[in-house]
């Protein structure tokens, strides 16, 4: 399974975008990390990889914008401290 059809199955995390298979990983990975279940956060790594979101992640909480939730970036900021060091 790619992330494409991941999300595509997972409309409810994007109900914003018309078409939910054309966003970029780091849309995908923000949408999950903020809307997303502990299953659907499982499954992503799964596909992805802990590095790889690890690593978007942490380009997109540590620049002038920022686009998730205060208590989401707290918590991902030290899960991935844990399991994804890099």
């Amino acid at each position: 399974m790619t992330i494409q059809e991941f999300i595509k199955k997972r409309k409810y995390l994007v109900w914003y975008v018309k078409n939910p298979e054309k966003l970029n990983n780091e849309a995908i990975v923000e949408a999950v990390l903020n809307y997303g279940d502990w299953d659907d956060v499982q499954k992503m790594i799964k596909i992805l990889g802990m590095k790889k979101v690890a690593k978007i992640f942490k380009e997109k909480t540590t620049g002038k914008r920022c686009n998730y939730h205060m208590k989401t970036k707290n918590y991902f900021n030290l899960f991935f401290n844990k399991y994804a060091k890099q």
